[in-house]
């Protein structure tokens, strides 16, 4: 009598298995808007691991087969992932671009006229696309909707779910949006310099800018004379803050500040220490925020 339901309730369940959608992501900040879409129906992946860098990653074999695996992927582009257009030939399922979505807002790096090379992220060619449009809400909010498109028609019988998740996920970034602008308002006009130029999007949505980047080339030390011009920069600037990033701070930070009145910080625009969950695109820019008016709010 109970053979019959319990092999029912056995086929059902191996049918919610095989109706979960494998979604995969390149970078993390792709992978927390995804959570926030698929929240209750399935987690999405990333390629990426912790602290690897987005412009030259290279692929390990487990990283191919999961690209492969993937019913979903999703990457900013090829002027980010520059290592994926050539795996991404073999793969058999949908794979976005996002930095290709209609309706997106992108932004450019200055061009070298309007900005002084010693200035200028080394990281990022003057006039290029700047990949870092995950920092943008109005952004996410589009790939956030794309994405519960493509999950819909991946798994339709779950259709509702996704939009019901999406419609929170609008509602949330609304009240965030009025959060952040709320507190960032009376920082406009203080000066802070950073060693990557990642937040155009976030300071252009809330009318923020810094006032340098002390790039650092992998393949070349600045020379004294580099040195000595960033460290007048911050003399010019007087009390002010200096960003760096996860997990490392340059050790050239040392060298500039010293003396200064400067307070070293960190930003993490890739939101490394973020718990993956349907909240968790938010907390990457209540981090952002919260980093720049700690150190900016006590200067």
């Amino acid at each position: 009598m109970y053979r019959p339901l319990v092999a029912l309730l056995f086929a059902g369940c191996v049918a919610s298995a095989a109706a979960e959608v494998r979604l995969l992501t390149s970078v993390k900040p792709l992978q927390l808007i995804a959570a926030a879409v698929q929240d209750g129906t399935g987690s999405p992946a990333v390629l990426l691991p912790p602290g690897a860098s987005p412009h030259h990653y290279a692929l390990r074999p487990s990283d191919v087969r999961a690209l492969r695996e993937a019913t979903l992927f999703y990457w900013i582009g090829p002027d980010l992932e520059s290592f994926l257009p050539k795996v991404l030939e073999g793969r058999q399922g949908p794979s976005l671009a996002v930095q290709a979505l209609p309706g997106l807002q992108l932004r450019h790096f200055e061009s070298a006229e309007d900005e002084d090379k010693d200035e200028h992220d080394h990281a990022h060619r003057p006039g290029s696309l700047d990949v870092h449009l995950w920092l943008l809400p109005a952004n996410a909010r589009l790939i956030a909707e794309r994405m519960a498109a493509d999950l819909a028609a991946a798994d339709p019988d779950a259709t509702a779910r996704y939009q019901t998740n999406l419609a929170a996920f609008r509602t949330r970034l609304e009240a965030l949006d009025r959060r952040l602008a709320a507190r960032l308002e009376k920082l406009a006009g203080k000066p802070y310099f950073v060693f990557h130029e990642a937040y155009d999007y976030f300071e252009a949505a809330y009318g923020l800018r810094h006032a340098g980047v002390f790039s650092i080339s992998p393949e070349v030390q600045p020379g004294a004379r580099q040195v000595a011009h960033m460290r007048q920069r911050l003399q010019e600037a007087g009390p002010t803050c200096v960003f760096s990033e996860p997990p490392l701070q340059p050790r050239l930070a040392q060298t500039l500040s010293a003396g200064l009145p400067v307070r070293l910080a960190e930003l993490d625009p890739l939101g490394s220490g973020v718990p993956v969950g349907p909240l968790g695109y938010e907390r990457l820019l209540e981090n952002l925020a919260e980093g720049l008016a700690g150190c900016l709010e006590a200067l």
